[in-house]
């Protein structure tokens, strides 16, 4: 049976590039369609899958094994999670410090998803533009930078109206499946159509009245890229609530914290209490970021747990 690639997806319609080249619109069997109900999509771009082709299109009839994916609960009351995107190279976060703010809890919480799932993440700090002359958002685009730097991430400092830092992600997207990500209005779609020197997806303007984006991309799609490599675009995210995430285990996926850990008093340390705490001595002596600690202990204490 033809195997392809996922290369978009509606939620209910996909198109698949087979092996052989063509892309083939399809639509998912049932039983696949019902086969792990706890999440709202079973295929999703970036998925190997086998097709079935018919007179009239495609039907998906498996899912081949995923190397990792980044995954979210649907919405905040949703007991249901939603995959964004499988077997990547990394994952592209994409913040800006006005024009939306992008909260720090957010990109927190994004990070954990992809540490627990595998997808190496990189920072890209967008609308650089909008910084140089005013000095409180310097000093707040500098002050995110040190901490994920600090953190042991890679940033990356852009503007897709500018150029700024355009030709060091070409390279970074270059032979690698990345996705990008990002809360509506930071400029997702922007970067992509500047790195590209084409427009492959629609961009808008932020509502003035409430300094958010606008839903342009509207499905999550894969493109390939002139320079080799695929990246793939999706819809806005507002919130981002953790899956299957255990509470024992949450300080693995923050890195920065985890380095002390092994100098615990205890070996179950949860690093909220107790003593001879390393993580907690590593904040006091300011090797770990507070707004990173403070992150831990929100998700930590949230009711995410309810959900895995």
């Amino acid at each position: 049976m033809p195997e392809g690639l996922v290369m978009k997806s509606t939620g209910s319609h996909y198109v698949v590039r087979l092996d052989n080249g063509e892309a083939i619109g399809c639509t998912v069997r049932g039983k696949l369609r019902l086969r792990g109900s706890t999440t709202t999509n079973p295929v999703v771009v970036g998925d190997r899958v086998e097709v079935e082709v018919q007179p009239t299109g495609g039907l998906i009839t498996a899912i081949r094994p995923r190397s990792n994916y980044v995954i979210r609960r649907s919405t905040n009351l949703s007991r249901e999670a939603h995959v964004i995107a499988a077997n990547l190279d990394q994952a592209l976060l994409v913040v800006t410090v006005a024009h939306p703010e992008t909260h720090l809890g957010f990109i927190d919480r994004y990070l954990v998803a992809a540490e627990a799932y595998g997808v190496p993440a990189v920072l890209l700090f967008n609308k650089l533009d909008l910084c140089s002359n005013d000095a409180p958002l310097r000093q707040r685009l500098t002050a995110y930078i040190d901490i994920y730097t600090h953190a042991g991430y890679s940033c990356l400092s852009v503007s897709a109206q500018t150029g700024v830092g355009l030709d060091q992600l070409r390279e970074l997207v270059r032979g690698r499946v990345s996705l990008i990500s990002g809360n509506s209005g930071v400029g997702k779609s922007s970067l992509l159509n500047r790195i590209e020197g084409r427009e492959l997806q629609r961009t808008d303007a932020i509502s003035e009245a409430h300094q958010t984006g606008r839903h342009t991309t509207t499905f999550s799609e894969m493109f390939e890229l002139a320079g080799g490599g695929y990246i793939i675009d999706t819809p806005g995210i507002k919130g981002f609530g953790l899956v299957d995430i255990d509470r024992a285990e949450l300080a693995r996926y923050f890195p920065d914290l985890f380095a002390h850990a092994s100098q615990c008093r205890f070996h179950n340390c949860t690093h909220t209490h107790e003593p001879a705490c390393a993580v907690r001595s590593a904040l006091e002596r300011g090797l770990v970021e507070p707004s990173r600690y403070e992150n831990y202990l929100g998700i930590y204490y949230s009711d995410d747990d309810k959900y895995r």
